[in-house]
């Protein structure tokens, strides 16, 4: 069984971003490594041609019950619960924990589209003590944070735990995050025990919910302390930000790439261009490769 897994939701509009994400997953990751691409079923036809030995295409309707009905305006519908609609960032979030649960490898490696990989990725490099490290920023969400406060407090209802502690609390989200396959099976059966409905109808019951707070808070919480995952290194160089980035700031932004990163990502939303992103990657690879 390989060793390693990419899974990455994407949709016509981010066709740019995966393009350069998937040409950095063919050069850092090793030959038996598979990226799953997940996308709406009418955009499919445009990722038909990476499709391949190393790239598999999936829609949410493949993934995900055929009782999911997608309605106009990106929201579907679950026949069994009409009311509410699930919306369109719920099901995404839905299909990649469905994938997570179903592809053949040791690990899985969540990327966003607008990530790229800037070093060779060794899922050895990211264990401790015989498992799968944890992306977990101890105390990072705090009062202020309420999206996040709520994605804690839906999360512990999914998976039956007393309700949590006053902020701060850990934050498990990131752009860039290993999973384990076992461990996103036994939370599957965990939510579907809790609720007596299955997973994903639960899951996607939620107005509000984070796949990531989810996993991370059954990894600290459920798992027996023997199993709980370690910290992971900080493994995604990332810049959150909503205004372009020039050429000497990515310059600037590349030199900082930290020492267990194996990929950046510039933050869609800040409408970079694609030739200051190329220039950011390609000096963020050769800064990772000198340490």
């Amino acid at each position: 069984m390989p060793k390693l897994a990419v899974i990455t939701p994407t949709w016509k509009p981010d066709r740019d971003f995966f393009v350069a994400l998937h040409r950095s997953f063919l050069r850092f990751t090793s030959a038996d490594t598979v990226h799953h691409v997940i996308v709406p079923w009418a955009h499919k036809s445009h990722f038909k041609e990476f499709a391949g030995p190393r790239c598999r295409i999936w829609t949410h309707s493949e993934l995900l019950p055929r009782r999911y009905v997608r309605m106009p305006g990106g929201v579907w519908i679950n026949t069994r619960r009409p009311w509410p609609p699930v919306r369109g960032w719920v099901m995404q979030q839905a299909a990649k924990i469905a994938a997570a649960g179903m592809v053949e490898a040791d690990a899985v490696l969540l990327a966003d589209s607008d990530v790229e990989f800037v070093r060779p990725v060794e899922v050895g490099d990211f264990t401790a003590n015989g498992g799968l490290t944890l992306f977990r920023k101890e105390g990072a969400v705090h009062a202020g944070m309420e999206r996040h406060v709520i994605w804690h407090r839906v999360a512990r209802e999914l998976l039956g735990l007393p309700a949590a502690p006053p902020p701060p609390l850990n934050d498990y989200v990131d752009a860039l995050v290993f999973w384990d396959p076992v461990r996103v099976r036994a939370m599957q059966a965990r939510i579907s025990e809790v609720t007596g409905m299955p997973w994903a109808d639960a899951f996607t019951s939620q107005l509000h919910v984070s796949e990531f707070i989810v996993y991370g808070v059954y990894a600290d919480e459920l798992l027996d302390a023997e199993d709980r995952p370690a910290t992971s290194p900080e493994i995604c160089h990332s810049a959150y930000i909503r205004t372009p980035m020039d050429h000497e700031a990515a310059m600037q932004f590349a030199e900082r790439i930290g020492p267990d990163a194996i990929g950046m990502m510039i933050s869609s939303h800040s409408h970079t261009t694609a030739l200051v992103r190329e220039v950011a990657a390609q000096r963020c690879a050769e800064v990772a490769a000198s340490r």
